[in-house]
């Protein structure tokens, strides 16, 4: 495979325009794409990782980072990806090991990869593999963490040629595991209502967004890098019904990588691709005129790296940092309301902070999604006594709540 990697190809100048103002010289670097998965299988994970007793300690690792470019051509410049890292650490019991260990090297042989002396690297044009593997994984030993017996662990670390990834990135999956597994909410008894009318009494109000404006505007939800990065079988359609891919012998995506790597990277920048070609959908507009006319105070809190809401012409405060136990967010003084719109991300903090300050947290969402002709139920986990819900899709819910307070002065 060729790096860099062409992604969108002969930009037009207000593709160039977007790229210089929103990605390539932004106040953050939106040219990198990150994403951890780490999936254990213990007594808090039974339902999704089938674990039945002590002796059940699988674990599978993810990390990936890429960094984008503009790339010359010919004619116009184009989106390329130029440096790719992807992590991928497995423990499992010693026969599981073997036999993935075994697998990879068939996946390499059919991938056409050329092995270098010493065995444990492989190269493929602009791409390296390195497979270590180990009886006691180092972090485990510097974490003081002690597996079943019989158990060992196979790290696979697949990058370009030209591209090292500094400690700090390798240490980052192993921070991010250190902080255990995300306990779910038990939710609370809100109330539901009709629509946002309720917000014309809780001026200004802030607002936090998630995937829903993402998936409104054409993005794909989370559950398809579930689906590129096997995190889970996918079995069903709700996903909180889908089961922890960890034996390393169901497990196809190094074997994707090693033997079509030009094809699993195309969907690996999928979803980048999609952010930056995506535009402001209504609800991102109806943000703005909120804004504008003052009920909405404060930058749009987010987790979203699609820059949609920057690109409608609002301030952004940005949480997605593995390393923030609890995310830096920019309360205004005098607001009454957080209004958190599509969000079914971990980002239950900022709303209990909000609860903290007295104000009241609204949620919109429909709750469920489109499958195939079918409305598939998704209730959200966060809402507690006292909270408002409506079930409403963004794009129609905000453009309404905009209508009704140019009828109601503030």
């Amino acid at each position: 495979m060729d790096i860099p990697y062409i992604v969108i190809d002969q930009l037009d100048p207000d593709q160039q325009q977007v790229w210089h103002t929103y990605f390539g010289d932004a106040d953050r670097p939106r040219y990198i794409e990150e994403g951890i998965w780490r999936r254990t299988q213990e007594r808090a994970t039974a339902d999704q990782s089938a674990w039945s007793g002590v002796g059940d300690a699988r674990r599978r690792i993810i990390h990936y980072r890429y960094r984008y470019g503009l790339v010359p051509t010919t004619a116009a410049p184009a989106i390329g990806l130029t440096d790719l890292y992807l992590y991928h650490s497995a423990s499992a019991p010693t026969g599981e090991i073997a036999a993935h260990h075994g697998a990879l090297l068939a996946s390499l042989a059919g991938g056409g990869w050329t092995q270098a002396p010493g065995g444990f690297l492989w190269t493929r044009r602009d791409l390296k593999c390195r497979i270590t593997e180990y009886e006691a994984h180092p972090q485990d030993i510097a974490a003081g963490r002690v597996g079943p017996a019989g158990y060992r662990s196979l790290d696979t670390q697949i990058t370009s040629v030209a591209y090292t990834p500094p400690p700090s990135v390798r240490q980052l999956p192993w921070d991010v595991l250190s902080t255990g597994i995300r306990s779910k909410d038990r939710p609370g008894a809100p109330t539901r209502i009709p629509d946002l009318s309720v917000l014309a009494d809780l001026r200004p109000f802030q607002v936090e967004i998630g995937c829903g404006t993402s998936v409104e505007a054409g993005i794909p939800p989370l559950h398809r890098l579930h689906e590129i990065y096997r995190v889970t079988d996918r079995h069903g359609h709700e996903p909180r019904e889908h089961r922890f891919t960890l034996s390393p012998t169901a497990d196809t995506l190094l074997h994707e990588v090693l033997t079509e790597p030009e094809e699993k990277t195309a969907e690996f920048v999928e979803m980048f691709r999609a952010c930056f070609l995506a535009e402001p959908t209504p609800a991102m507009w109806a943000l703005k005129a909120l804004k504008d006319a003052g009920h909405l105070v404060g930058p749009i809190i987010t987790n979203n790296f699609d820059v949609l809401a920057a690109r409608a012409g609002l301030d952004e405060c940005f949480m997605r940092r593995y390393d923030q136990a609890v995310p830096d967010v920019e309360w205004v003084d005098g607001a009454k309301a957080l209004l958190v719109v599509g969000l079914h991300a971990d980002r239950r903090k900022v709303q209990a902070r909000a609860r903290e300050r007295g104000m009241r947290v609204v949620y919109l969402d429909p709750e469920g999604f489109w499958h195939d002709g079918q409305f598939m139920p998704y209730p959200l986990e966060g809402p507690q006594d006292g909270d408002l819900v409506c079930r409403a899709a963004a794009a129609e819910a905000l453009p309404e709540l905009v209508n009704l307070l140019e009828r109601q002065p503030c």
